[in-house]
């Protein structure tokens, strides 16, 4: 009885295992939602240099289902429409403050590095900040295990930090 119970899972696997499609979908799909933040205070410029990373394939599910329409990041014909969409994306899961007050973000541009995409934002000049809050929502909109990892610089000094989905805000004194 157990042979008739175990044959066709047996026949389900192999199909599977020798499906090209199969082994396509498999290297697609990766077990990790997770993005990084990085904040670099520039003294030499007075400005905060921003760059956040994320795998392609997420970020462009995220922004479609935030915008509700089609995100191809690689695709150079469509890199002007795609820089809107990622940068009201930003501006909506990215908030910096110094101190108490908000840091406005002047978004740079993004682009592609492997599997990976990078985001460019830089503050216009300020004073090296002496406490820094970073609120991050990056895929918020689409994974419920995402991971933000956030790395902040500032005089030499580099203070990182880890945010489990639902939290989204870090804090760090320099």
């Amino acid at each position: 009885m157990s042979v008739l119970l175990y044959r066709p899972a047996l026949f389900l696997f192999f199909m599977s295992f020798f499906n090209p499609a199969y082994h396509k979908a498999a290297k697609a799909f990766h077990p990790l939602h997770v993005s990084t933040t990085e904040l670099n205070y520039n003294a030499q410029d007075g400005k905060l240099e921003v760059s956040c990373t994320m795998f392609v394939d997420d970020f462009e599910l995220a922004l479609q289902k935030q915008f509700n329409a089609k995100a191809d990041l690689q695709k150079p014909a469509v890199h002007a429409a795609m820089d809107i969409l990622v940068k009201n994306y930003l501006h909506d899961h990215l908030l910096i403050r110094n101190g108490n007050a908000v840091t406005p973000l002047n978004y740079l541009g993004f682009e592609i590095n492997k599997e990976a995409v990078n985001v460019y934002l830089e503050s216009e000049k300020m004073p090296a900040p002496k406490k820094v809050g970073v609120e991050v929502s990056l895929m918020h909109n689409l994974f419920t295990d995402q991971i933000n990892i956030v790395h902040i610089s500032v005089g030499g000094v580099r203070k990182s930090g880890k945010i489990e989905y639902p939290d989204k805000k870090i804090e760090q004194v320099f």
